[in-house]
């Protein structure tokens, strides 16, 4: 093997987060070609994971060192959300979902890449394509071990359960979760139910933060937010709230 290709090799090693996928395009940008790329993997460098990504062969590449990837190499603007987001938090003995998916979350248009949805994860992964809450806002790093995530808050993340109520979450156990959530921050809340454009999000919130009587649900200026006209139904043969004008199921209005 010539220097020159040693050199890249070890380059690559520097460049390279353990436990995450090293994506194709990433390479190329970083000055190894498509040849060059063929002759690693062939040479047993890289092994692929499928079209465009490829791990080390010594490595074992969780959903969460793939999303990394995406996240950071294909400047892709998915991120870990809802229950999951939660889950990860430390809220994980709260709530449960369908089979222990994972969801993520990105804007309407955003696809994830071939190889990650088509790879054998241990886990279900859920990709929400959503633009009900404002793009960006209340987003932060979650510290995965060698790298970080980006992460809904738990602020942007119980919006996104409520979001997903009753057809993938249960309902009451979303509220028992956020029956918890006893340090939430009003700014963000309120900058997020400002911009969230769903009136059935909107007003199970605050029924259920009503209902929890949280301390910072007082802080939040209604005055500002569209809850829309008319009554709304989340379920039927439900209560009726008349404060926010929804329908409930009975066992949650009895709790």
């Amino acid at each position: 093997m010539s220097t020159n290709n040693e050199t890249k090799i070890k380059n690559l090693l520097d460049l390279h987060v353990p436990g995450t996928i090293i994506l194709a395009s990433w390479l190329e940008a970083n000055g190894f070609s498509y040849d060059l790329q063929q002759r690693y993997r062939k040479s047993g460098w890289l092994q692929s994971v499928g079209v465009g990504a490829f791990k080390r062969p010594n490595e074992t590449v969780s959903w969460q060192g793939a999303l990394y990837s995406v996240q950071k190499q294909a400047k892709l603007p998915i991120y870990i959300g809802g229950p999951t987001a939660l889950s990860m938090l430390g809220f994980s003995h709260y709530i449960r979902t369908e089979s222990e998916s994972l969801y993520l979350f990105s804007e309407l248009k955003i696809r994830l890449p071939a190889w990650f949805k088509n790879y054998s994860w241990k886990e279900p992964i859920i990709h929400i394509k959503t633009s009900f809450l404002p793009k960006g806002l209340g987003m932060g790093d979650y510290n995965e071990k060698h790298f970080p995530l980006t992460i809904a808050s738990p602020e942007r993340a119980i919006l996104e359960c409520l979001y997903l109520t009753p057809e993938k979450l249960d309902i009451l156990e979303t509220y028992q979760i956020l029956s918890v959530l006893v340090n939430l921050r009003p700014g963000i809340l309120q900058k997020l139910l400002e911009g969230c454009n769903s009136i059935k999000v909107k007003r199970l919130f605050l029924y259920m933060s009503n209902k929890a009587n949280h301390q910072w649900a007082k802080f939040l200026e209604l005055s500002t937010v569209d809850l829309g006209q008319g009554d709304r139904s989340i379920v039927k043969n439900g209560v009726y709230d008349p404060k926010f004008r929804i329908t409930v199921p009975r066992e949650l209005a009895q709790l």
